[in-house]
């Protein structure tokens, strides 16, 4: 029986694992704004409660802030995955 040969990734091989896995994040970083809106809207609005109201508001003003710096780290780290494939 022969063994498999095992194929060393090269570092943008692996440098595009980490993409793939911060474009995972980032999914899931949208999922939470979507929940976190509609629980805003609906202690703000059906439940009448202001200050819980303001602490979801608070949450979801971070987890905006996340996404969109997930979202630049995503594209930098792209362009440098390119620069680094154009090298190989």
């Amino acid at each position: 029986m022969a063994e498999e040969e095992v194929v060393e990734k090269t570092p943008a091989d692996k440098s595009r694992d980490i993409i793939v896995q911060l474009k995972e994040m980032q999914h899931y970083s949208k999922t939470n704004i979507e929940k976190l809106t509609a629980f805003w809207l609906q202690v703000d609005g059906e439940l009448k409660q202001p200050d819980v109201a303001g602490q979801i508001e608070s949450l979801l003003a971070q987890q905006n802030s996340f996404h969109e710096a997930l979202e630049t780290a995503i594209a930098d780290y792209e362009r440098l995955c390119d620069g680094l494939e154009k090298k190989a």
